[in-house]
């Protein structure tokens, strides 16, 4: 097993991003590695993290401004060779058209509800760490 897996976590707001690393805590499961977390706060940072690689997941904010994450979301998967999954936050439920349009791999609504959403994280990780071994 790896040492440890790698999540992005992209929003303007610093305090989702709080939301994410509370709620995963240092590892989503037991039977995955501790996780580190890449924040970012502007879309070029994102770019800048995922063209540098070594990424296993990404948790983008659908509310974020002013590149929202669905956007984002549908960019990486279009521009990033063998892109890590992505788990997409977002604002309401009836927002699940939305995400399937940005290609998330996965999507929870805010705000982040800790058993949920490291429940979808675990399964992502899990799935891109099978991948890489």
């Amino acid at each position: 097993m790896r040492s440890t897996a790698r999540v992005l976590v992209y929003s303007d707001d610093a305090n989702t991003r709080q939301q994410v690393l509370l709620a995963s805590g240092r590892r989503p499961a037991a039977d995955l590695p501790p996780v580190e977390f890449v924040e970012c706060a502007t879309l070029p940072a994102v770019l800048g993290e995922l063209d540098a690689g070594g990424i296993d997941a990404c948790v983008l904010d659908g509310e974020a401004v002013p590149a929202g994450g669905m956007g984002v979301c549908r960019q990486i998967k279009d521009e990033v060779f063998r892109c890590p999954p992505v788990l997409l936050l977002m604002g309401r439920p009836q927002d699940a058209w939305l995400a399937t349009w940005s290609r998330a791999d996965a999507a929870v609504t805010l705000p982040v509800d800790p058993v949920e959403f490291a429940d979808a994280l675990a399964r992502l990780l899990r799935a891109r760490l099978s991948l890489d071994a």
